[in-house]
């Protein structure tokens, strides 16, 4: 019993030890993932372009991918089913109405991973004309000396800002802070959102690069028709219309932000309806109807990450704020 004890503790730790540098897997503490039935999400995805890529980039003769169709990838995450985009095969979407940059992610993307360790990885870029695109600086500290192949374990906490981090119904969050400054980028008139299959190949000959030139290791091949990235869906988070209109003016003051156990909101005027506090995975925390000019919340009992506060008027008024609790 004493060795298997010693065991237990030492492959922990060596769990630990490997363990990366960024955001966990879905409904782990400090996970980034949103959930497609999150409260969040105020708008989803009308038109696409698809360019499918090669089933096996080292072997083209097995053609390109066949899987879905564009509207499998229009409206809501799970309601349709998904494109197969082939290895280097894209995609691009368009909205309703463009996304803006806001406080936190502003959309997210949605793959079909089965377990959240079979990762089929893609970069983001984003577009204010349809016409430049600019990428969204990704990571991958995924090891890249033994390929990884259909039975692949990968780890999320090794990734970063490239889509397909998280399991099917959970989207990987995109902030256009990442992005802000870039000549030629509106970030608050995102008008065309572009997905690129990741090759994961660790043969430079096929390979693609993060954006500090390591090379990115997931599985390949994917030879068959739904090889590659499977592309769900993009939800939106922020954009420059909404069905509820955003009014900042509804909060006059929120602290403390970071909060560890009370948490005060100061209100301009007593017309506030109702407040609702959700988790990342869009799960409700804590919600009530409101009438009076400041409410205080205890928070001792959330575990420590990121929440938003939404505040909805009497008059259909919206404020949407993010909480951190430490």
């Amino acid at each position: 019993m004493k060795i298997y004890l010693i065991f237990t503790c030492l492959t922990f730790a060596i769990q630990l030890i490997a363990q990366g540098p960024y955001a966990p897997p879905a409904n782990q503490i400090g996970s980034t993932a949103i959930h497609k039935d999150s409260s969040i999400f105020v708008a989803w995805a009308t038109n696409a372009t698809i360019e499918r890529g090669w089933q096996n980039r080292a072997d083209t003769s097995l053609g390109k991918t066949t899987a879905g169709t564009v509207t499998d990838v229009l409206g809501k995450s799970g309601t349709a089913g998904v494109v197969s985009l082939g290895d280097g095969g894209s995609a691009i979407l368009t909205f309703a109405t463009p996304i803006k940059n806001g406080l936190g992610a502003d959309f997210a993307v949605f793959e079909n991973s089965f377990n959240g360790q079979f990762l089929e990885l893609a970069f983001v870029e984003v577009s204010s004309d349809g016409i430049n695109f600019f990428r969204f600086p990704a990571h991958s500290l995924t090891q890249d000396t033994i390929q990884l192949d259909n039975n692949a374990n990968m780890d999320a906490t090794y990734i970063h800002n490239l889509a397909g981090k998280y399991r099917a119904q959970y989207g990987t969050p995109f902030d256009l802070d990442d992005v802000d400054g870039i000549s030629g980028l509106d970030v608050n008139n995102i008008t065309h959102v572009k997905i690129i299959d990741v090759v994961g190949s660790i043969n430079p000959t096929y390979g693609t690069y993060d954006d500090e030139n390591n090379i990115i290791n997931d599985p390949f091949p994917t030879s068959f028709p739904t090889g590659g990235f499977d592309l769900d869906a993009v939800g939106v988070i922020h954009s420059l219309s909404t069905s509820v209109s955003e009014n900042k003016d509804i909060v006059q003051k929120i602290y403390p932000n970071p909060v560890q156990d009370m948490l005060t909101i100061i209100f301009t005027n007593d017309q506030v309806s109702t407040y609702q506090i959700t988790d990342l995975s869009g799960k409700e925390i804590s919600s009530e109807n409101v009438n009076k000019l400041q409410l205080t919340i205890n928070t001792a009992s959330f575990e420590k990450g990121i929440y938003f506060l939404t505040i909805v008027t009497t008059n259909n008024q919206k404020s949407i704020r993010k909480i951190v609790k430490q």
